[in-house]
């Protein structure tokens, strides 16, 4: 929607309440009435100063109050990003896109298949191919679940049990996606559109049951993945199976404040030191 700092509204004269107070409100409302949607950048904290004639002290707390009722969420470096509503799931899509405008790119991936990353990636690598983002580097590592290995998801219902055929589909399906991820990323790289763009994957034997995105190791999205009971085809046989739905689950956003003590800046650090503390030690070389 791109609302100028020009078009939010005026405060009141009389109001008696801190100024800082009143821009927050103003902002509030425009964020409630979806004036900015979800993900969208705010204007800036200079944009908003000058709009109304205040110091950007005045402007960080009144940011700092929308950031507290969940309203939005700051990185540093980047400014003040609208949060999803409360009454739905945090969108993952915008926020990588968003990290794609910065000087260098990364994208950290725990889960089960990479297929939603694949999805919410391919705009932003399609607008580096047609010239219209510039990053200097993207890197990429993911981090898959060893399907070589028995799991306990995916596997079959009836009978209860490990089975290699089910586990070489799941296989075949994160073989999909995180292969188109690494071709695009090495194409763009080949025709010299981007300076350093790299995609790691490494597996490790575990079920997994949850996904976590680290953007730009200052944002972490993460979500738990519901085990259902399904049916699918293996070796053109019908197979009932207990498999995790990874589309569309709720994810948890987290982002770096910058405050002493935060939550979100706590998740985030403990994110980064898991993800690291994985890859180097029992994830090894994927694969295919």
């Amino acid at each position: 929607m791109n609302v100028d700092a020009r078009d939010l509204g005026d405060l009141e004269p009389d109001d008696a309440r801190p100024t800082s107070q009143q821009i927050a409100n103003v902002l509030r409302a425009a964020i409630l009435t979806r004036r900015f949607a979800p993900g969208e950048r705010l204007p800036t904290q200079t944009d908003l100063a000058e709009r109304y004639g205040v110091a950007r002290e005045t402007v960080k707390t009144a940011l700092r109050i929308l950031r507290d009722d969940r309203l939005i969420v700051t990185r540093q470096g980047s400014g003040a990003y609208v949060r999803a509503q409360t009454d739905r799931p945090v969108g993952l899509r915008p926020h990588i896109e968003a990290a794609f405008e910065q000087p260098q790119v990364t994208i950290d991936f725990a889960g089960f298949s990479s297929e939603t990353l694949h999805g919410a990636v391919q705009e932003p690598l399609d607008k580096i191919r047609a010239g219209r983002l510039t990053p200097e580097s993207v890197q990429f590592r993911i981090l898959l679940p060893d399907l070589g290995q028995p799991t306990v998801v995916p596997s079959r219902a009836e009978p209860a049990g490990d089975d290699p055929a089910v586990r070489e589909r799941a296989a075949r399906i994160a073989r999909r996606h995180t292969e188109a991820i690494a071709e695009t990323v090495g194409e763009l790289a080949t025709l010299g559109l981007v300076r350093h763009a790299t995609t790691e994957i490494r597996a490790y034997g575990t079920t997994v049951l949850s996904k976590l995105y680290i953007i730009n190791r200052e944002e972490v999205f993460f979500g738990f993945y519901p085990v259902v009971r399904n049916t699918v085809s293996v070796d053109k046989q019908a197979v009932p199976i207990f498999d995790v739905l990874g589309k569309d689950v709720p994810l948890f956003h987290y982002a770096i404040s910058g405050d002493d003590g935060d939550a979100g800046d706590q998740f985030v650090e403990q994110s980064r030191l898991w993800f690291d503390s994985v890859w180097d030690t029992i994830a090894h070389e994927y694969t295919p």
